[in-house]
């Protein structure tokens, strides 16, 4: 089960959520999940795998997409924004370091 953790742009203040393990919705559904996230690239690549994998692709991707793009996020400028609790879960599920956290994060 995927976990929720909420991530914030620190110069245009968006947020969005980030998520950290196993994506029950990618297994199931292939790349819709990253093109209803706007990951339009990966939605795409995994939509074509899935298709032509007959389903088979998504076990993999499932392992790994939530990964993929709470990355992605971090890569855009967005940093932890939730509990510390949760913050230090994602932080050690991606292996981030502390400083992709907002500082006064309430």
């Amino acid at each position: 089960m995927a976990t929720v953790v909420m991530m914030k742009h620190p110069q245009t203040g968006l947020t969005k959520k980030g998520l950290v393990g196993f994506s029950w919705t990618t297994l199931f559904f292939g790349g819709l999940p990253a093109l209803f996230r706007g990951d339009w690239g990966m939605g795409l690549i995994l939509t074509v795998l899935y298709f032509f994998t007959g389903g088979l692709s998504g076990i993999i991707a499932a392992f790994l997409y939530n990964k993929h793009y709470t990355s992605k996020l971090i890569e855009n400028g967005y940093v932890f924004a939730d509990t510390e609790a949760l913050n230090s879960l994602a932080r050690a599920k991606l292996g981030v370091e502390a400083a992709a956290a907002v500082p006064n994060a309430t």
